[in-house]
């Protein structure tokens, strides 16, 4: 198990990290030309993707479809399944446009200091622009990633990130003949490498190999029945990724209230625990996909034995990481103390230290909330991944960190319920794994029954 876990996940693991990179280095080259446009950058990117993953985690279960597609032995299936998530992406992008208008008021209502206000209302209405390439390339992914070729994922997101790293630099300083735009060329920058990305998921996806064994172009037809039970299972994946995006979006609005310190603090902790945490995302879609094949193939042993494998090495990987935060956080904030402001980052370095303590006890439980849900959504059972979130993230951090807030518990009193929050979302995710309800859960439709073999009749030779 742990093998083919590994081969699978490898090349995402890769593809997330050059995710986390280009986040982190946008955050950082922010940061060496403006701590409130770094600072700004959280809160109001956070904010974007938390309109998107709701529409994100919604067409990304077109890797179940394709996963169990595959497995039951139903190649042309798949097409027909992700152009129904591309139908959807199109139409998603385009109401994220009705947002850009409300976002002055949004980041009003957030209370930060107008120094950094004005620079989240300009991030937020840019970012809100890439909405359709950001969701088409999620969606074509899952032609690969459902499959478990996730090679073609790795090569198409590094050229992303290479893309919007070369642009960050160049469009936030005013290097290589671009003006100097500051917050809003690393948007741009953002914007430019999505919509880069989606064009080569898209011409991969319609090569002359792939249109005759999986349809990807006379699959493009809308199939009503394949998308209802896209949204079916999609949307309550899209809501318990939203809820929890959320949490930590309204979580890092609430803290930004105490103070831009604490807010900037916060802000490198979590781009650090990105480092940590992104890359386990790929161990986490390979769980999903092998899971889904296992059960097209109606093996849950099998399904069972992956989801063993991928908990103990990402579980491994955490502990690795934990004591990382926890013996070296210096060697982890480095990265910020390079051409920041000497008063700044020292001011901020100790609060920083401290909450990555925080973070180091909370990742290892992070592991069961990447592998035990990734198990569950492959099966299908996202109402359950969906009810958790609901129910945890309003009771255990965003009504107690809003009233830790309200009433100057502190920001280590704010930053314990996000612990609190993590750990009971792994534990509740756990519990229902071991139940074992998953087993006998499907997304597609049965099979058609094969047809009946007609007897042959038997045949006289006559002599005339």
């Amino acid at each position: 198990g742990s093998a083919e876990v590994l081969r699978i996940a490898f090349p995402l693991i890769l593809s997330t990290s050059a995710h986390t990179i280009q986040m982190f280095t946008d955050r950082m080259f922010l940061y060496w030309y403006s701590s409130d446009q770094m600072s700004a950058a959280m809160p109001a990117g956070i904010t974007c993707f938390t309109f998107i993953s709701f529409f994100m985690g919604t067409v990304t279960y077109v890797n179940a479809f394709v996963a169990q597609y595959l497995g039951a032995g139903r190649p042309r299936r798949i097409g027909p399944a992700v152009w129904q998530g591309i139908y959807f992406s199109i139409f998603a992008g385009l109401l994220l446009f009705l947002l850009i208008p409300t976002a002055q008021r949004l980041f009003d209502a957030f209370g930060h200091d107008p120094a950094v206000r004005q620079h989240e209302v300009t991030y937020f209405r840019i970012l809100c622009l890439g909405g359709i390439p950001v969701l088409l390339s999620s969606t074509v992914s899952c032609f690969y990633s459902g499959r478990g070729k996730t090679w073609p994922v790795f090569y198409v997101n590094v050229l992303g990130t290479a893309i919007n790293i070369v642009l960050d630099y160049a469009m936030i300083f005013g290097k290589l003949g671009f003006p100097e735009w500051g917050i809003a060329g690393a948007a741009w920058a953002t914007n430019i490498a999505g919509i880069s990305t989606a064009l080569l998921y898209l011409g991969l996806f319609l090569r002359k190999g792939n249109r005759r064994e999986y349809q990807t172009l006379g699959g493009a037809k809308t199939d009503w029945d394949l998308f209802k039970r896209l949204m079916r299972f999609g949307l309550p994946t899209g809501v318990q990724f939203t809820l929890d995006v959320l949490a930590f979006t309204l979580f890092i609005a609430l803290v930004g209230r105490l103070d831009t310190l604490s807010l900037t603090a916060s802000t490198m902790t979590f781009q650090i625990n990105m480092l940590s945490f992104m890359p386990m995302i790929g161990f986490g879609i390979a769980v999903e996909t092998l899971v889904g094949q296992s059960l097209g193939r109606n093996d849950a042993a099998l399904a069972c034995r992956y989801t063993w494998s991928a908990f103990y090495m990402t579980f491994s990987y955490m502990i690795l990481i934990a004591l990382g935060y926890w013996l070296i956080p210096d060697l982890f904030l480095y990265p910020f103390k390079i051409k920041s402001n000497p008063a700044e980052f020292a001011a901020a370095h100790p609060i920083a230290v401290k909450l990555l303590c925080f973070v180091a006890f909370y990742c290892l439980f992070d592991t069961g909330n990447i592998i035990f849900a990734a198990t569950l959504k492959g099966a299908g059972d996202t109402r359950f991944v969906m009810m958790v979130p609901v129910v945890l993230s309003w009771t255990v951090l965003v009504i107690p960190v809003y009233l830790a807030v309200r009433y100057g518990w502190g920001l280590y009193v704010a930053w314990s319920f996000a612990t609190a929050y993590v750990c009971l979302l792994s534990v509740a995710f756990f519990v229902r794994f071991l139940k074992g309800k998953w087993k006998s859960m499907r997304v597609i439709e049965a099979a058609p029954p094969p047809l009946p073999q007609v007897p042959e009749v038997p045949t006289v030779e006559v002599e005339i």
